[in-house]
């Protein structure tokens, strides 16, 4: 490539996919709910798409991305578009005629959600982001087939509009080393074996995409960034091989996103790829070295992320300058994009008319990124000078944040300067704790209970957002909230469950609800990002010290506890996940915010003791999927985990019971950190993976109370009572009885009350049912 014939462009990887408004969720939903037919949710899906290529264009993008819009996951439409579609799946749309849009939808929201007839695919963290994808089926017998309808109808809408884009496939390793076997799959299968049968495929969507016109395409392989043995650096060389191979064919843009290649780096660049696509940013940063190391790429083209797409913070563009000037001489072209798709920002600041206008100018949301972009291809291209009052503006925004107060509380500093290890650590072991506490509980065997939050229904909603307004008050808020309490108080004590919750109907979101009554956060109205599917969150933002002015959840323990003889458990989100679903600062480190959280949180729980608690949950789904992604970053981060989740509980008495709960990840691999956070009890996902977990639990030794979960909550299906007593027997192979707990997956807070109320009634049955045949497992 000419080095000098080059005018660096900008790209991004991807682009939010809900609308300003969350349009596409409500079009979804409307959808599953028989308000709107195929067509409108097709319709609805296509105008969102040619608003975003058009707002991309006007922005100054010199690539535009497309097939990075989904309808529900892209790990999920890379399946689809692979011919990869479970039997179960293909059986639950009998009613509708294959071909048409209700049949095609029917089957891909039943691999989404499942059916009564047929379990949805499994759903798992993507990587460390808070965004989550459902897991292919794959086995021995899976026969491939190119379907990419998708990528051709996203290509054709945008050449309407005079845009020639840049298709954006998952490649090939990935989508394989994502999957997991089929249910009945060997137990030694893996399938990367199917890596020869899969790679004709991409080649004949790669063909389709050349023939309608397609310049690149881009293939996304980011599990090259985690640690990969040589089989699987070997597969990646075959792979881009043979699909480089080819006569026609678009150019290839190989993307990896997260951290740095590694090892995979030298072998991507000696393939004959056309380009790579690299992140610069937090650990990536170590792909600029590496880079040097192997005397660069300069036959290729290099798509630089040097933009932080997972933040929400201005970019320090002097910085992201000097990357890019080093980079250069690098490669063969140079184009700037963030680090990886924004799918997983919020939208754009412009909307956010409740927050200081000084903070504002520290914040870059999809849209901001996409013009820092632009600034940068801008300043690379045609000179600083002609973007000389963006990098004023952005070294003035920068110095404001660093020398706001709002970033920095003495006494915050000085409090976590003092803990010790005492300060972390229970002083009694478990088993002394456990005798305690059974003493105190008088539970049965197999207690059941909920991990928290129950059906938060349009009344709820309607309620708050009246507070919000001023269209109510705050008595009367305080008496709706009541009136959900007692409703849900009253239905456990009839459905016979044994620990009972409040169901948080005050909370907004696990993490908001704490976030809004902490110092040094900061809410957004608009904020919203998918975690998945239609479930969109406003992560908030976490930019300065942390403390807790008052209690924040005491009252509405104290009004539950009062309507019931029944123990109720004091809910809380622990530190970690309060970092982890927040967008977190990044002028210090991660251990010491997550140790001013600690500390704020172990207030909470002296108050919920001092109440009267003796169940306390403190929830952390986030443990495993903030692990770095290199093995080697692991035991660091650990250790502060660790030590957060301690310090926050441990200060209780011997009879306080300590739970916390985890969901949506393997934790195979991080069973000794769980040993580590010395909960009494662990609840975990475990339905789709059809109680995997508790085999790992069992191999592990673990020596505490676990609930492996046995009714998925992320599907609208009710299990009967003969399938949760299934899911538990199977538990019961690998944990004792006098240690096993009988709960949902997760919290019901998505679900209706016409599939939670039978649900949990099943879920109660089968524990019942269950005691009476223990048999002397206990």
């Amino acid at each position: 490539m000419n080095r000098t014939t080059h005018r660096p462009s900008a790209t991004v990887h991807g682009y939010p996919r809900q609308g300003p408004d969350r349009e596409l969720k409500r079009a979804v939903e409307d959808f599953w709910a028989g308000r709107s037919s195929a067509d409108q949710l097709l319709t609805t899906a296509a105008d969102l798409r040619r608003k975003v290529f058009q707002q991309l264009a006007d922005a100054g993008l010199g690539e535009i991305p497309s097939n990075h819009f989904s309808l529900y996951d892209h790990v999920l439409d890379a399946a689809w578009m692979l011919g990869a579609v479970p039997p179960r799946h293909l059986a639950a749309a009998q009613d509708a005629r294959p071909g048409t849009p209700e049949h095609t939808l029917a089957v891909y929201f039943a691999m989404a959600r499942g059916t009564e007839q047929a379990e949805p695919l499994e759903m798992t963290k993507w990587f460390d982001t808070n965004y989550h994808y459902l897991v292919p089926e794959l086995g021995p017998d899976t026969a491939f087939r190119a379907d990419p309808g998708k990528p051709l109808t996203e290509l054709a809408e945008a050449k309407l509009l005079g845009l020639t884009t840049r298709p954006v496939l998952l490649g090939p390793i990935s989508f394989l080393l994502l999957a997991k076997p089929a249910p009945d799959a060997p137990a030694d299968f893996q399938p990367l074996t199917l890596l020869d049968r899969l790679l004709p495929v991409y080649a004949e969507i790669l063909d389709a995409l050349h023939t309608v016109g397609a310049e690149w395409v881009q293939l996304d392989e980011p599990v090259l960034v985690q640690d990969q043995p040589p089989a699987v650096l070997s597969a990646t060389a075959r792979a881009y091989r043979d699909l480089t191979s080819a006569t026609r064919r678009p150019k290839l843009l190989v993307a990896s996103y997260f951290d740095a290649l590694g090892d995979a780096l030298p072998v991507l660049a000696r393939t004959r790829v056309e380009g790579l696509a690299l992140d610069f940013t937090g650990p990536a940063a170590a792909n600029l070295p590496a880079l040097a190391a192997i005397g660069g790429v300069p036959d290729k083209r290099l798509v630089a992320g040097v933009i932080d797409g997972r933040n929400i913070w201005t970019t320090d563009l002097e910085q992201s300058l000097a990357t890019l000037a080093t980079l250069l001489g690098l490669a063969g072209q140079v184009d700037v994009a963030p680090s990886c798709s924004l799918l997983h920002v919020p939208l754009d600041t412009g909307r956010e008319h409740d927050l200081d206008p000084q903070v504002l100018r520290w914040l870059a949301f999809a849209r901001q990124k996409v013009d820092e972009t632009v600034t940068l291809a801008r300043a690379l291209s045609d000179g600083r000078d002609t973007v000389a009052a963006q990098l004023a503006a952005n070294r003035a925004a920068r110095a404001s944040r660093s020398a706001s107060a709002l970033t920095f509380d003495r006494e915050v500093r000085a409090r976590a300067a003092t803990v010790t290890a005492q300060d972390t650590h229970r002083p009694q072991p478990y088993p002394e704790r456990a005798a305690a506490q059974q003493a105190r509980l008088n539970l049965p065997p197999l207690p059941t209970t909920t991990i928290g939050s129950f059906p938060q229904t349009d009344a709820l909603r309607s309620a708050r957002a009246g507070l919000r307004t001023g269209r109510i008050d705050h008595a009367a808020y305080r008496t709706r909230i009541e009136a959900e309490i007692s409703e849900v108080i009253a239905f456990q004590e009839k459905a016979g469950l044994d620990v009972l919750v409040h169901g948080e109907p005050e909370r907004n979101d696990m993490v908001q609800y704490f976030a809004e009554q902490l110092t040094g956060y900061l809410a957004t109205r608009h904020g919203w990002v998918q975690s998945y599917g239609t479930r969109y969150v406003r992560p908030p933002i976490l930019a300065g010290d942390v403390s807790r002015p008052a209690s924040m959840t005491t009252h509405w323990y104290r009004y539950a506890a009062d309507l019931t003889h029944r123990p109720v458990k004091g809910m809380l989100t622990g530190p970690v996940t309060m970092l982890a679903w927040s967008f977190v600062r990044d002028d210090q480190p991660l251990a010491d915010t997550a140790r001013q959280v600690a500390l704020a949180l172990r207030d909470e729980v002296a108050d919920l003791e001092a109440a009267g608690a003796a169940v306390i949950q403190v929830d952390e789904p986030a443990l495993r999927e903030t692990l770095p992604l290199r093995r080697d970053a692991h035991p660091d981060h650990l250790a502060w985990a660790t030590e957060a989740f301690r310090l926050t509980t441990s200060g209780v008495r011997a009879d306080t019971q300590i739970h916390t709960h985890m969901c949506y990840a393997e934790f195979g691999d991080i069973l000794p950190a769980i040993d580590d956070l010395d909960a009494d009890v662990i609840s975990l996902e475990a339905t789709r993976s059809r109680m995997a977990v508790a085999t790992e639990l069992a191999a592990a030794r673990y020596p505490r109370a676990a609930g492996p979960g046995v009714y998925d909550i992320h599907a609208p299906r009710v299990p009967g009572t003969s399938e949760v007593t299934d899911l538990l027997r199977a538990a019961l192979d690998h944990l004792p009885a006098d240690r096993l707990w009988v709960n949902p997956d997760c919290g019901l807070k998505t679900r209706h009350w016409a599939e939670v109320r039978p649900a949990l009634e099943h879920l109660v049955t089968a524990a019942r049912d269950l005691r009476t045949t223990l048999d002397g497992r206990r």
